[in-house]
C-alpha cells in the first residue's frame, strides 16, 4: 500500500480515508473480510456479525434496557473507528506470527470487546442518577466489563467471560495495566492490541482536537474532571478528584505533554509497542503513527491566540448533540 495522502482525508473516514467510520456496516464489511483473508476460514462470521447488530442497536437506544449513546466524545464513530483498528492490529500481528497465531477465535473476540469497550457509558433505562452517559467516565470500564459478562454468552462466547472482563480494562485506567490478571501471553497480547487500537485510533483521528476541545472537555465537566473550582455541575466527582482542566483551551495546551509522556509510555511500555502491527498490516509505512505525529506537531505549532482560529474543521455529526445537556458547560 502506499503512504496515506492527508491533504485528500474526509472527517468521516478512517486514517486511511477509505473505511466511512461513522457507518456500522462499512466497518462490519471490512472487518469480516479481514477475519475471513487473515484465516481463510468463517467459523466465527455469525459471532462477529451478531455483535456488530448488537452494537448498533446499543449505540442507537434499541437495545432492551438501555438508553441510546448521549456522549459527545465516546461515540459511534469512535468504537467504530477503535474496532477497525484492532482488526488490523491483529492481522499485522497474524501477519508477522504465521508459525505461532492468536487464532481466529481470539481475533473475533478482540473485535467484539472493542466494539462493547465504551459500552460503560451508556445509561441504563431504570438510571435516575447520572444526566449523561459522561457522568460514568471514571467507572466506565468496569461497567462495561458488567455488560460484556452478560452480553457475550448471548453469542456463544460464555467460555471467554472472565478473560473478557479483564481485557477490557487495557482500554482505561481504573486498574494498573501490571495488575490486570491474565496468565496465557497470547491473551495478553490482545489486550496489548486492544488498549493500542483505542489509543492510536482516536488520537489520529482527523478531527481529534476538535473533538478535544468541543467534545471530549464538555465530558470532562459532567464526570468533575475539568471546569472550574466553584463548577458543581451534574457531579461530586468534582470534590473528590478535583479539576485537571480549567477550561478547553488548557485540555488542548496539555495535550502534546498528555501524548509525549503519558500515551508513548503507555504505548512502548505497557503495550509493548504493539502499534508496529500497524506496520505489518499496511505493508511498509504506520498512518496511525504519522497522523498522531502530524496532530500533535500541529496543536504545538498553535500558540494561545491562534488556537481557536486555527482549529475549524467540522467533526461528523452525532446524534449526542441533541441530548448533550450545553447548558451545564457553557
Amino acid at each position: 500500500m502506499t503512504t496515506t495522502t492527508f491533504a485528500a482525508h474526509r472527517n468521516e473516514y478512517d486514517v486511511t480515508d477509505s473505511i466511512v467510520v461513522t457507518d456500522a456496516e462499512s466497518v462490519r464489511v471490512h472487518v469480516c473480510e479481514l477475519y475471513l483473508s487473515t484465516y481463510g476460514s468463517g467459523r466465527n462470521l455469525d459471532r462477529l456479525n451478531q455483535a456488530f447488530t448488537d452494537f448498533s442497536r446499543l449505540f442507537q437506544g434499541k437495545f432492551n434496557g438501555y438508553h441510546a449513546c448521549d456522549t459527545l466524545y465516546h461515540d459511534m464513530q469512535h468504537t467504530l473507528d477503535v474496532t477497525l483498528t484492532m482488526a488490523r492490529l491483529l492481522n499485522g500481528y497474524e501477519r508477522e506470527h504465521a508459525l505461532d497465531p492468536l487464532g481466529e477465535t481470539r481475533f473475533v473476540l478482540g473485535c467484539v470487546i472493542a466494539l462493547f469497550h465504551d459500552a460503560g457509558y451508556i445509561r441504563t433505562i431504570n438510571d435516575h442518577t447520572a444526566p449523561n452517559g459522561a457522568y460514568y467516565t471514571l467507572t466506565h470500564v468496569s461497567r462495561g466489563s458488567e455488560f460484556l459478562r452478560h452480553y457475550l454468552p448471548a453469542i456463544g462466547f460464555g467460555d471467554h467471560v472472565n478473560l473478557a472482563a479483564q481485557l477490557i480494562h487495557f482500554t482505561g485506567y481504573e486498574m494498573d495495566i501490571d495488575e490486570i490478571e491474565i496468565q496465557d501471553p497470547k491473551d495478553r497480547m490482545i489486550g496489548h492490541l486492544l488498549g493500542t487500537a483505542d489509543l492510536i485510533s482516536q488520537m489520529a483521528d482527523r478531527c481529534y482536537l476538535e473533538k478535544c476541545r468541543d467534545r471530549l472537555y464538555p465530558e470532562f465537566v459532567i464526570c468533575g474532571l475539568a471546569g472550574s473550582e466553584g463548577d458543581d455541575g451534574y457531579s461530586p466527582l468534582i470534590q473528590r478528584h478535583g479539576t485537571l482542566f480549567e477550561s478547553a483551551e488548557d485540555l488542548l495546551q496539555k495535550t502534546p505533554e498528555f501524548f509525549n509522556h503519558s500515551v508513548v509510555h503507555r504505548l512502548n511500555r505497557h503495550f509493548q509497542h504493539a502499534y508496529n502491527y500497524a506496520t505489518s498490516h499496511f505493508g511498509n509505512h504506520n498512518p496511525y503513527m504519522e497522523r498522531i505525529q502530524r496532530n500533535i506537531q500541529y496543536l504545538e505549532s498553535c500558540n494561545d491566540d491562534s488556537l481557536e482560529s486555527r482549529l475549524k474543521r467540522q467533526p461528523p455529526q452525532t446524534p449526542a448533540l441533541e441530548a448533550f445537556p450545553f447548558e451545564m458547560v457553557g
